[in-house]
């Protein structure tokens, strides 16, 4: 949780949430705020692919230097 929480993409894509509230309160309601929220909602959803993405790849990584330093001991 805590990657998730002090990664700068993610704040920033929460952050920006504040903007569409605030949209919404003040703003026409039509469809031009449907999409606000549609590209609010996957402009999260990739900075959390993004962390995930990362993470996996820090894995993948740590998996074949493990890999590695196995086959250098036979």
């Amino acid at each position: 949780m805590r990657k998730y929480l002090f990664n700068a993409g993610v704040l920033s894509a929460v952050a920006s949430g504040m903007a569409v509230v605030k949209a919404t309160r003040q703003g026409p309601k039509d469809w031009r705020l449907a999409l606000l929220w549609a590209s609010w909602g996957i402009g999260v959803a990739l900075a959390i692919g993004a962390v995930n993405q990362r993470e996996d790849g820090i894995r993948q990584q740590e998996l074949e230097r493990e890999l590695k330093k196995a086959a250098k001991g036979r």
